[in-house]
C-alpha cells in the first residue's frame, strides 16, 4: 500500500489525499493546544474520542439537511470528507458567558447572555486570531454578504440543534467554535459546514454540577481530560473501545 499524500497538517489534524477525486482522510491527532499552540500536550486517545463524537454530530446535521463535508467514519482515528474551500474565519456561537467574552466584557462566568451571540475571528495564528466584523470580511473578499448570510443562518441552525440534543442528555452548550467551506460542484458553490465538531471546540458543562467536559480541562490545568471526553461520548449513546491503546500513526485506506 502506498502512502497517501499529506495535504495538510493543522495543531488537531491531519489531511491527506483521498482515493477518490475531491475527496480527503481527516485523521485525528492526540494532540492538545490552547492558547494559539503557546500551550501543548499529546493526550493519548483524545484524537479517537474526538473522531468518534465528530462523527456522530456531523451525521445527525446531515440527517436535518445540514450540508456538512463529512461521509463516512473510516477507522478509529480517521473519517473521509469532501474537499471543501476553507473560508478563513472562525466562528463561534455563545449562549452563556466564558472564555474571552467574560474577560472582555467584564461578565461573570456562566451567565445566561440575552440571546445567543455570533463572532468572527479571522483564522491566523500568528496574529492570535483576531476578531473580526461583518466589514472586515467583505472589505477582504473573505467571504461575500450572500456568503456571510449563509453562514450566519447555518450557525443558528447548527447551534439549536445543538442545544436541544446536549440538553438531552444533561449537558449545557456554553459556547462553540466552527468552520465553513465552499464546496464546488461543477459550476454551483454552496457553503457547507466543514472541519470538526467535538469537546476541543464546544464548551460543555454538566447541567447539575457545572463540570467542564471540554477543553478548559486542559486549558486550565484541571486534568481527567480524556475521562470528560469519554463521558460526553457515554452520554451521546457512543461506545469506545480502550481510546487510549490504538494505534498513534494514521491508518490509511486503499482506493477502490
Amino acid at each position: 500500500m502506498n502512502r497517501r499524500r499529506r495535504v495538510y497538517e493543522g495543531k488537531a489534524k491531519i489531511l491527506y489525499e483521498g482515493p477518490e477525486p475531491g475527496t480527503l482522510v481527516q485523521h485525528f491527532k492526540d494532540d492538545a493546544t490552547a492558547f494559539n499552540n503557546k500551550k501543548h500536550d499529546k493526550i493519548e486517545g483524545k484524537g479517537v474520542l474526538n473522531n468518534r463524537i465528530s462523527e456522530f454530530i456531523f451525521e445527525r446535521l446531515n440527517e436535518i439537511g445540514v450540508p456538512t463535508h463529512f461521509m463516512k467514519r473510516l477507522n478509529m482515528r480517521e473519517q473521509l470528507i469532501r474537499e471543501v474551500e476553507i473560508i478563513p474565519l472562525e466562528v463561534v456561537i455563545r449562549n452563556v458567558a466564558a472564555g474571552s467574552l467574560s474577560t472582555r466584557l467584564g461578565l461573570e462566568e456562566g451567565t445566561t447572555l440575552p440571546r445567543s451571540i455570533v463572532e468572527f475571528y479571522y483564522k491566523s495564528d500568528e496574529l492570535g486570531d483576531p476578531m473580526v466584523t461583518e466589514e472586515h470580511i467583505t472589505a477582504f473578499a473573505w467571504a461575500a454578504p450572500h456568503e456571510l448570510d449563509d453562514i450566519m443562518s447555518l450557525a443558528l441552525r447548527i447551534n439549536d440543534f445543538l442545544s436541544g440534543l446536549f440538553l438531552g442528555v444533561g449537558i449545557r452548550l456554553v459556547d462553540f467554535k466552527v468552520e465553513f467551506g465552499r464546496l464546488w460542484e461543477g459550476d454551483q458553490m454552496r457553503i457547507v459546514l466543514a472541519d470538526e465538531i467535538s469537546p476541543d471546540c464546544c464548551r460543555l458543562w454538566d447541567i447539575e454540577t457545572q463540570n467542564k467536559l471540554d477543553k478548559d480541562r486542559f486549558r486550565r490545568d484541571m486534568g481527567g481530560l480524556v475521562e470528560a471526553y469519554q463521558e460526553v461520548a457515554r452520554r451521546l449513546g457512543l461506545h469506545v473501545d480502550n481510546p487510549t491503546r490504538t494505534r498513534s500513526g494514521p491508518i490509511l485506506v486503499q482506493s477502490k
